[in-house]
Order: structure tokens, then C-alpha cells, then sequence
């Protein structure tokens, strides 16, 4: 495609990265800059959203806006797999947004011009991850995403949030060094960056060392981020950062990033027959495996609510890194919508935890015996969260855990299903206590007066709706998703990215 559509995907770059800058130039007048945001977030929406019919069709918007001194072009390209992440990013950042808007202002955060700008950035950031159109492009969007990224782990400036903020970026940008060795690599080895469906080709005859060394830079770069074990420390201490962070950093942009970045490299840089054929596929898949179970139980550990979703996250994004290495054509269909239901699942639950906080300042599990006397609607919404990302039915993990099943028992490993099958039985014993414990359990006297507050007064008046719209959204396009998995573009998407890769 040419022309100014072809422009699309750049443009979908910029917006954000605009939405920041004018965010920083408002500061002082509040509602002009979270206007800004929100006039952003429309117009990403339908940027995003004319992308899909085109991809969809076959049509794939290129744009080149010029070279590095490599002469490997910088450029952005709308392809199945960026389109699938990218339309994830524009809509959650939407429900974000909104969110963040009640939360920093019922708490009357500091810094709110530098949230919301940082916030802006690194969605251009990870925007720019899923529209990269090769390798070096996807690195320096993934490393601008931890700078964009930084200032919101260590918002709350304390001594806590400055360490949690150095011990992320140590590992991020340590990562990203990985990424770079592997792309220098692949470039040697290929003389090509560009993504290729299916792969390189010339990496397939390329001499086996350099290449698994090439293969297991980049897994392991994009696994920091990804948090599979043991490169997963980071994650569980930049729950320090306000929620709204947390949010974005587990259902939207960073760990996202990274598995989107192992896909790219297992589907369209190395290609399912190199993969197969690589010493390296079936470490990775036992990393994956092994983090799925043990995140589970180190969850099981913790007593304070958004570290208990740090590790869930950590979890579930190694559900999608063991599909990818299944390789079968349904185990990658089940990995890539699982991209999409966790999405959705995660960012709910992060909601529900900061309207918790917000509402009735309680963070700990151990705090919230009966707290959905207070809080009915907002728990009923974590109650549906928990359950998709257990995999029970009618919510959107239970059709994407489905799928990774059937994937798997038709891959080369059928005993590997049985690790999904744990993962999620441990998921079970750490959601069910907390809904327990929410739902059934009597309040004490010190609970009650913690909670003290104005009656919420009814089921949908219990926080304001600037936090309670977003949750309830969230929450039912995560049962949409696990009802009529088609009724939105997300699992077309999917489906289109196997046809390119698999060729059915």
C-alpha cells in the first residue's frame, strides 16, 4: 500500500508520542492536559482501528521514514501480528487513561504532568514494538520503552521506588544489550533485519553456533521483560509504582512487549523449521514451563494484592512463550489470543486492586475480609478477572488456555499440557482465598474502621465512575472474549498471523 494510508502505522507511533509532548506544555491546567490524553486516545483508536479491515485483507501499510547509518531503514509496518498487539495497546490505553484520571486525582498525586507524559511515551514506545518492521527498529522502540517507562515505576520517589526503579532498569536495559548482540548477529548471518513470515531463510543454512547464539540472545533479552525465570526479579518490586503503572506494565506495555518480542523472533525472524531444529527451542520451553508452576507458588507466598498479580503475570506470560515453542499451528493461535484475554483479565484486576486501595486503603489480602460489603460491584469485576485467568469457562482465558492445550498435546512434548493444567490449578489456590476472604469472611472491628467512608450507596456508586467505567469495561470484554470469541477482530487477527506463518 502507498500513499499517505501507507503512513498509518507512523502515524499511530506519533499521536502518543504528541499526546507527551502537549501534556508536558499544559502543565499547571489540569484539564487541558488530561485532555490532551483523552483527544490522543480517540484519535489512536481510529488510526488503529482503519488498520484492521486493510490487514485483514491482505493489505499490509508500510512506511519508511529513512535509514540508520546501518542502512537498515527505520520503519513501521502494520503486518497481522502489530495490528493483533497494536489494537490491544489503543483500546487498554483508553480504559487506562480514563482510570488514571480518577485515581491520581482522588489521591492528589504529585507529579500528575509527568505521569500522564511519561504514560503517553511509553505508549508510542510499544507502539512502535508492534509496528517495527525489523529487527533494529524493534530494539529501539523496546529500549525507549524503558526509558518512557522509568519515571512510572519510580513515581512515588520514595527510597523503595528509587531502588525498585534502578533494579528495573538494570534488568531492562541489560536485556536490551541482549537484543542488540542477537540483531548484529542476525544481520551477519541473514544481511536482512527485515521480519519475514515464516523466517529468514538464509538463517536456516547459517552456521549453527553463531545462529543459536543469535536465537538465544534474543529470547533471553526479550524474556527479561517477558519475566520468565530466573530473569523475572524485577517485576514482583515495581509493583511499588501507583496502580494505574501496574496497570500498563502487565496487561499493556513492557511484559507484553517482550513476549511480542519472543514471537517475533520465533515466527518471523528465525521461522518454525529453524526453531525446531534449534538446541535452544526446548531450553526455553522448559524456562516457560518451569516459570508457569513456580510463579504459582511463589504467588501463593505473598499476602499484599498487587504482588500476588505480579506473580500471576509473570505465570501466564510464560502460557503464551510455551505456545510459541510448541509450534503447532493451534498451540501459536492459543499464544497469540492469550496476548489478548490476559490483556483484559490482568488490567481488570490491577483496576480492582487500585479502586480497593483508593476506596478503603487496604493492600493486603489479609486486610480485605468482607470488603465486598463496601466494594460489591468492584469485586464482583476481580471475581470475573480471576476466573478467566484460572481458565474457567465464559471468560477469554479459559478459550485461549484452551486452545494452548489442544496445541500442545498435538506437539512433540503432549506432557507439557500437563503444565497448564498445574499453572492454573495454583492459580486457583491463591484467587480463591482472596475472593473468600473478600466475599464471605466477616469484617473486624479494625477492618470496618479502616474502611471508613461514605456509603457507597449502591452497587454502581461505589467509586467514582471515572475508575468504575474502565473495570466494568474491561471486565466485559473479557467475558465477550470467552462467550463469542469472534465477535471482536482480536481472534481473526490471530488466525490471520498462523495463515502467514503456516501457510493454513
Amino acid at each position: 500500500m502507498t500513499g499517505a494510508l501507507a503512513l498509518r502505522p507512523a502515524l499511530a507511533v506519533a499521536v502518543p508520542a504528541l499526546a507527551s509532548a502537549l501534556v508536558l506544555a499544559s502543565r499547571g491546567r489540569p484539564t487541558i492536559r488530561e485532555s490532551w490524553t483523552l483527544l490522543a486516545v480517540g484519535v489512536e483508536l481510529a488510526v488503529v482501528g482503519s488498520l484492521v479491515p486493510d490487514v485483514l485483507a491482505g493489505r499490509i501499510p508500510t512506511a519508511s521514514l529513512g535509514t540508520f547509518a546501518t542502512g537498515v531503514p527505520l520503519a513501521f509496518r502494520a503486518d497481522a501480528l502489530g495490528t493483533l498487539f497494536a489494537s490491544v495497546v489503543a483500546v487498554l490505553w483508553g480504559a487506562a487513561s480514563v482510570y488514571s484520571v480518577g485515581y491520581m486525582r482522588k489521591l492528589d498525586e504529585h507529579d500528575q504532568t509527568r505521569f500522564f507524559a511519561a504514560f503517553a511515551a511509553s505508549i508510542a514506545a510499544t507502539l512502535g514494538v508492534a509496528f517495527a518492521a525489523n529487527l533494529l527498529t524493534l530494539f529501539v522502540a523496546y529500549e525507549l520503552l524503558t526509558v518512557g517507562t522509568y519515571p512510572l515505576v519510580a513515581h512515588a520517589g520514595t527510597d523503595e521506588a528509587r531502588r525498585a526503579g534502578r533494579k528495573y532498569a538494570l534488568y531492562a536495559f541489560g536485556g536490551g544489550v541482549a537484543v542488540l548482540g542477537g540483531t548484529v548477529l542476525v544481520y551477519a548471518l541473514a544481511g536482512t533485519l527485515a521480519f519475514a513470515p515464516g523466517g529468514l531463510r538464509a538463517l536456516g543454512t547459517a552456521d549453527p553456533l553463531l545462529a543459536h547464539a543469535a536465537f538465544g540472545l534474543l529470547a533471553g533479552g526479550f524474556g527479561v521483560k517477558a519475566a520468565v525465570i530466573p530473569l523475572h526479579g524485577w517485576l514482583p518490586n515495581a509493583m511499588v509504582a501507583p496502580t494505574p503503572v501496574s496497570a500498563l506494565l502487565h496487561a499493556v506495555a513492557v511484559v507484553k512487549s517482550g513476549v511480542f518480542g519472543i514471537a517475533r523472533v520465533v515466527l518471523f525472524v528465525f521461522g518454525p523449521e529453524a526453531v525446531r531444529g534449534s538446541a535452544l527451542r526446548w531450553p526455553l520451553a522448559g524456562a516457560a514451563a518451569a516459570t508457569m508452576v513456580l510463579a504459582g507458588f511463589l504467588a501463593l507466598r505473598q499476602d499484599k494484592l498487587k504482588r500476588v498479580l505480579a506473580y500471576s503475570t509473570a505465570s501466564q506470560l510464560s502460557f503464551i512463550v510455551l505456545g510459541l515453542t510448541i509450534l503447532t499451528p493451534t498451540a501459536v493461535l492459543g499464544a497469540l489470543f492469550h496476548l489478548v484475554t490476559h490483556a483484559f483479565m490482568k488490567i481488570t484486576a490491577f483496576f480492582c486492586a487500585g479502586t480497593v486501595y483508593v476506596e478503603t486503603k487496604a493492600e493486603y489480602v489479609s486486610e480485605m475480609a468482607g470488603i465486598a460489603r463496601r466494594l460489591p460491584t468492584t469485586l464482583a469485576a476481580f471475581s470475573v478477572a480471576a476466573a478467566g485467568l484460572v481458565g474457567i469457562p465464559l471468560v477469554g482465558g479459559f478459550v485461549s488456555e484452551w486452545y494452548l492445550a489442544l496445541g500442545t498435546l498435538a506437539g512433540p512434548i503432549p506432557a507439557l499440557a500437563a503444565a497448564y493444567w498445574l499453572a492454573a490449578f495454583v492459580k486457583l489456590l491463591f484467587f480463591w482465598p482472596i475472593v473468600s476472604t473478600a466475599v464471605f469472611a466477616d469484617p473486624t472491628d479494625g477492618d470496618r474502621q479502616q474502611w471508613a467512608g461514605p456509603d457507597p450507596g449502591g452497587l454502581l456508586s461505589e467509586a467514582s465512575w471515572a475508575m468504575l467505567g474502565p473495570l466494568l469495561f474491561t471486565a466485559g470484554v473479557a467475558v465477550l472474549l470467552g462467550v463469542v470469541p469472534t465477535a471482536t477482530p482480536y481472534f481473526s487477527l490471530a488466525e490471520a498471523v498462523v495463515a502467514e506463518v503456516f501457510g493454513a
